[in-house]
């Protein structure tokens, strides 16, 4: 009788051992029942549980690597989005890995809850770096076009790119990290500074020019000015009358020029063989006075 009560007690223990190495699984496909058999095996279902919610969350992650890094666009909101990736993992930990059941236990459970976290804030804060800088480079896009086509002054371009930027990077900071966006803010504002101060120079340089233009022609006004004056007092008033007129002395190369311009008249005789004669017959168009080889100017 002793020997039978001490088999089914044995029995009973095996089972219940045997009930105690089995596991059920969460929605993560986690394990949520682990063995008690030490510190060893504790830590080694938590990387089990940690590398399983990593893998999953490894998908999420991978949809907004393609919005931003293949198409180059912004995910509006990637702050909230990152953080909900985040909390779903160590909240999907939590319920897989039971609370431990003494010192050693618990700081292998807060080790390796940090290291998940660490594996999934990694890959999100280069997504966070790529859209910053898709962001900087729209903010100057803006100032660009605003400077260009709107009379606003360079500095209110600069603080309308400025909160622009500002703004798209605040929504993408995750709440409670260590990200931070004050470096992509200044290299911001640094270009946009280098853009208005090569403007300015240009600006400068444009009106220099235009300063030295204006300066020659009204020398030259001046110089005009007091040769009229000149003329004035050695010829007395000019004439506004300005005649020109040239003839050619039939069946002859001469030409006789004469010009009448500010009371001053001028006679020229030049030779100019006529090379059309021969195509328009014996005299030509030197054949009296016609308008073929009389010419006539008047300029008042």
């Amino acid at each position: 009788m002793t020997r039978l009560s001490t088999l089914v007690s044995s029995i009973c223990i095996a089972y219940a051992s045997a009930n105690r190495g089995f596991a059920s699984t969460n929605s993560w496909g986690i394990v949520s029942s682990i063995p008690r058999g030490g510190d060893a095996s504790y830590s080694s279902a938590c990387e089990d549980a940690k590398s399983s919610i990593v893998e999953k969350a490894s998908k999420e992650i991978g949809d907004l690597r393609t919005k931003i890094i293949v198409e180059g666009e912004t995910v509006e909101n990637f702050g909230e989005a990152a953080d909900a990736i985040c909390n779903s993992a160590i909240q999907a930990f939590a319920s897989a890995v039971p609370e431990a059941s003494d010192v050693s236990s618990s700081a292998t459970y807060d080790k390796k809850l940090a290291d998940l976290e660490a594996a999934l804030d990694a890959p999100l804060q280069v997504l966070y770096l790529r859209q910053l800088a898709i962001l900087r480079e729209k903010a100057l896009e803006t100032y660009r076009s605003a400077s260009r086509v709107s009379e606003t002054s360079d500095y209110e371009s600069m603080l309308q790119s400025d909160s622009q930027f500002t703004t798209g990077a605040e929504e993408a900071t995750r709440s409670g990290s260590d990200w931070d966006y004050s470096s992509d803010r200044s290299s911001l504002q640094s270009i946009m500074n280098d853009i208005a101060s090569t403007r300015k120079k240009l600006m400068d340089v444009q009106m220099k020019s235009s300063e030295k233009q204006s300066t020659a022609m009204s020398f030259l006004q001046q110089q005009q000015q007091m040769i009229q004056q000149l003329q004035m007092q050695l010829y007395g008033q000019s004439s506004p009358w300005n005649v020109g007129m040239a003839y050619r002395i039939p069946d002859t190369n001469f030409n006789l020029q004469g010009s009448y311009q500010q009371g001053r008249a001028n006679l020229q005789l030049s030779c100019v063989p006529d090379e059309y004669a021969p195509m328009l017959g014996g005299n030509g168009f030197s054949n009296g006075v016609g308008p073929g080889n009389l010419g006539l100017s008047l300029n008042v």
